[in-house]
């Protein structure tokens, strides 16, 4: 797959799409990996950013760390920004100073979600609240400081680990008959896990000589709703759990408590195709196997999220 042994430095080691980076990456000989997370590496130090990768001097920086609650976002803006934007520019600067190639992860929340056919990378953000602002500032200052960068733009993050849509939604359905979920609100499920291996083939290609910096969205393949998504997370859990869910109903957007969301999360992935051959994997696919991770080969009840994986929405 490569040639040298390469070393990648993973911020937010315990986040969704860091901890799965580096489950995949751990399985690679020529790859070494430096995983840190919140508790050990502030990426809002400058001085402690430059200091550890001076000392590291990695072949690339994953950077996985992000704020992600977009609710609470709205209650702790300074540490959203701090995290999703001044991290970044952190990041960013010492990668510069050291000529290091820096893989930044950001969301389809900098869009407003008027546009429903599908964003592109050079469509006019617009985000509708903190965690959007924030998203979109990290890429600002990453643009600024770094030449050699990859912005990867995702959406509907979900993973088998902390806290997202799929281990909530499998919590709630344990205790409740009825479960309510947005219907008018588009977007395309992504697997951390293949978030991960679209990575991966990035820092291939780069390896191989590709120099194609700059911004892509990617996502998993087939457009649904919250509510269709909640659906087809029933029906895979529903193969091994008698779960107390009896009804899902579906509701608008404007019935859902916090901050609004974008209308459609839809983000185009030809730039991606065209530029590195990646094409998209369909989410249920992922879903399947995720599900029947969590269960196990015996059927076994799914392990619930820990404080400590749940240390992914500060930052981890």
């Amino acid at each position: 797959m490569y040639g040298d042994k390469i070393k990648i430095l993973v911020t937010g080691s315990e986040g969704q799409i860091g901890r799965a980076f580096c489950r995949i990456a751990n399985k690679i000989d020529q790859i070494e990996l430096v995983a840190v997370t919140h508790r050990n590496f502030d990426v809002t130090n400058l001085e402690q950013v430059t200091a550890k990768l001076a000392s590291e001097l990695p072949h690339y920086v994953l950077n996985g760390a992000g704020f992600n609650q977009v609710d609470a976002a709205e209650a702790h803006p300074h540490r959203a920004f701090a995290v999703n934007a001044e991290g970044p520019r952190c990041l960013a600067q010492a990668c510069h100073d050291l000529s290091i190639p820096l893989i930044h992860i950001s969301s389809d929340y900098i869009f407003d979600g008027h546009y429903e056919s599908g964003y592109k990378e050079d469509d006019e953000p617009a985000p509708l609240g903190i965690f959007g602002q924030s998203k979109l500032q990290g890429e600002q200052h990453v643009r600024e400081a770094h030449a050699k960068h990859i912005i990867l733009r995702v959406s509907w993050v979900f993973s088998e680990t902390g806290v997202n849509y799929l281990t909530k939604m499998l919590d709630q359905a344990r205790e409740h008959k009825t479960l309510r979920a947005v219907d008018d609100r588009r977007g395309c499920p992504t697997a951390a896990h293949d978030v991960a291996r679209v990575i991966l083939a990035i820092m291939e290609q780069i390896e191989e000589g590709a120099e194609a910096w700059g911004t892509y969205h990617y996502s998993g393949a087939e457009i649904t709703t919250r509510y269709r998504f909640l659906e087809a997370i029933i029906a895979a859990a529903s193969q091994y759990e008698e779960l107390a869910v009896r009804n899902i109903v579906p509701i608008p957007g404007a019935q859902e408590e916090g901050v609004e969301r974008p209308t459609s999360s839809v983000l185009t992935c030809k730039k991606i195709l065209n530029t590195f051959g990646v094409r998209q994997r369909p989410w249920r696919v992922d879903l399947q196997r995720l599900v029947r991770e969590l269960y196990g080969q015996d059927g076994s009840k799914v392990v619930q999220p820990t404080t400590e994986t749940r240390a992914e929405a500060l930052g981890s």
